[in-house]
């Protein structure tokens, strides 16, 4: 049985949540989060609390249970709080900066790399530290999975784009044979 699925959640009086059916919608300020359960789990709204059941006891209903529940959460910490990636730089030369909504990166290639940055998402430079904010989770990982994938970092100088809390595991070099 799911144990996370059985937590009700807590809206904070500041995120205003409505269901219609299936589709819960979330609402803070001017952003607007939606999920749609599909029908795959039960909902209940009551008193600002989120309460989700399990339509039947087969293996993929009590997943989705869990999985509906999982989400709705980190939608109310997205809208509350934020959800913050940092990726760090490490190489001679290698550099970022953002211009406007254009995330420059120069990263050892003969041209510059230059993403553009989706709406919802801010993005800061300090010194070799990128950090990724964003309301939605998954957009924030994935965004730090794609600028990561432009020069993972090497096993043996650490050279490239990794993770803060990334650890690198270190290869040793070639020996000279004596």
């Amino acid at each position: 049985m799911s144990r996370i699925g059985k937590l009700p959640i807590s809206i904070p009086a500041d995120v205003k949540a409505t269901l219609d059916g299936a589709v819960i919608t979330f609402v803070k300020g001017s952003t607007t989060q939606v999920l749609d359960t599909r029908g795959n789990c039960g909902v209940t709204l009551e008193d600002n609390t989120l309460t989700f059941s399990t339509n039947s006891d087969q293996r993929a209903d009590r997943a989705f249970w869990g999985t509906y529940r999982a989400l709705a959460a980190n939608i109310i910490t997205g809208l509350t709080t934020g959800f913050e990636k940092k990726l760090e730089i490490n190489g001679v030369g290698y550099r970022a900066a953002v211009n406007g909504n254009v995330l420059n990166l120069q990263l050892g290639f003969s041209h510059d790399i230059n993403y553009d940055i989706p709406a919802g998402i801010t993005m800061a430079v300090e010194k070799n530290v990128i950090s990724i904010k964003g309301a939605d989770k998954q957009q924030v990982g994935q965004i730090a999975a794609e600028i990561r994938s432009f020069r993972p970092p090497e096993p043996y100088k650490g050279k490239g784009v990794k993770y803060s809390d990334e650890t690198i595991l270190r290869k040793a070099g070639k020996t000279s044979k004596k």
